[in-house]
């Protein structure tokens, strides 16, 4: 089996006190990692919300019923919590009520749960975020080097689980995560009048991808306005499909302050989305694929150890650039990444000058372990 890193996350929670939010996409096993933690507690119960009986048990429930129905039991696991009518004001009365009692609650994302728990647990829970699996999760599964032998495959087809065991059908998989879960969440939980629209705004980012990218040139692009482009690649965040990095700035008056880009949690979902799994020697895109496999699985890792930092990009008005910067307590780390190992970096002196960056790093093909694992 492999091991996934948020279980030592949730363990070490569950030890404080405290009870787990875990939020993460569709299929990206987080039903698996809690019925082992189901076996890992003995004793624990694990309710399934997919099942209408346990939806019913757990809506609008008083602390007696809830007393009843979880007994003497440690650890509770809730799963697909979001089905359940209020379960935020439930999960407060056995958190406030039922103080025995520790609390592991999943959904498949931030769209779902957020609005009915984050209210009702403020200050009782710690949230975290779960996405497929991780460069870290699989050299520790099979070691370094078949790890490094994975490369290609993992920048054309991802890190979703079902895909990297049956790699066989690994593009069968990926369009139907793209046909079929992609944008479930995001119908399921909002009011998006333009179906049509949101598909072409994510084709649209997965083309851009390492670019900055204008709210207004994607609404002239696809016949829109900006503030609905602004709204639908909110739900796309909120929903996990992709992820912003904002633009950093302290001093510098020709620093671009309010840019973004955009990056996708998995690369196998992004070529999915544009059609494209070829070879990376017949693709104009490799570095594309490299910087986002890079940056996504440093995010990605920073989140599966709970280490915690800010995350830029730099650039100037005169295109002086960073692709990747980590602020952790004002200490800062600036990286490029190359795909190919062949060509240099030349960091900007303009910025180590002014910030003083303690590691200014190429991330190559050669040396990306480092960048992605922890000691």
């Amino acid at each position: 089996m492999i091991q996934r890193l948020v279980v030592q996350r949730i363990n070490r929670t569950l030890a404080s006190g405290k009870s787990v939010l875990l939020l993460g996409p569709r299929q990206v096993g987080k039903t698996t990692v809690l019925l082992y933690l189901q076996e890992m507690y003995p004793g624990s119960m694990y309710l399934d919300c997919d099942e209408p009986d346990v939806r019913s048990l757990l809506t609008d429930a008083t602390s007696s019923k809830l007393r009843s129905l979880l007994g003497s039991q440690k650890v509770v696991i809730i799963d697909e919590a979001q089905r359940v009518k209020n379960i935020g004001l439930t999960l407060k009365l056995i958190i406030d009520k039922l103080k025995d009692i520790q609390v592991i609650v999943s959904g498949s994302s931030a769209l779902e749960l957020s609005a009915d728990i984050n209210e009702p647990l403020t200050g009782r829970k710690i949230e975290m975020v779960m996405s497929g699996l991780s460069y870290h999760e699989m050299y520790e599964y099979h070691g370094v080097l078949e790890e490094k032998r994975q490369l290609e495959t993992r920048l054309r087809y991802g890190m979703y689980p079902e895909v990297i065991t049956h790699s066989e059908r690994s593009e069968i998989l990926l369009r139907e995560l793209t046909t079929g879960y992609l944008y479930k969440d995001v119908f399921n939980y909002q009011d998006v009048r333009k179906p049509e629209l949101l598909h072409n705004l994510t084709e649209a980012l997965a083309r851009q991808v390492g670019s900055e990218v204008s709210y207004n040139e994607l609404a002239q692009l696809l016949a829109s306005d900006p503030a609905t482009i602004g709204r639908y690649i909110d739900l796309l965040e909120k929903s996990m499909v992709v992820f912003r990095l904002r633009s950093f700035s302290r001093n510098l008056r020709n620093e671009l302050k309010k840019s973004r880009k955009i990056y996708f949690y998995d690369n196998g979902i992004r070529n999915a989305i544009i059609g494209d799994f070829r070879p990376m020697n017949l693709r104009s895109d490799s570095g594309m694929l490299w910087e986002n496999y890079m940056v996504s699985e440093r995010v990605k890792m920073n989140a599966n150890l709970g280490l915690f930092c800010n995350q830029y990009f730099w650039r100037t008005r005169q295109q002086q650039e960073i692709d990747y910067i980590e602020d952790s307590d004002g200490s800062l780390k600036a990286y490029e990444f190359k795909y190919s190992k062949s060509k240099p970096s030349n960091f900007s002196k303009t910025f180590t000058d002014e910030y003083h960056p303690t590691v200014t790093t190429t991330i190559n093909t050669e040396n990306y372990h480092d960048f992605l694992t922890v000691s």
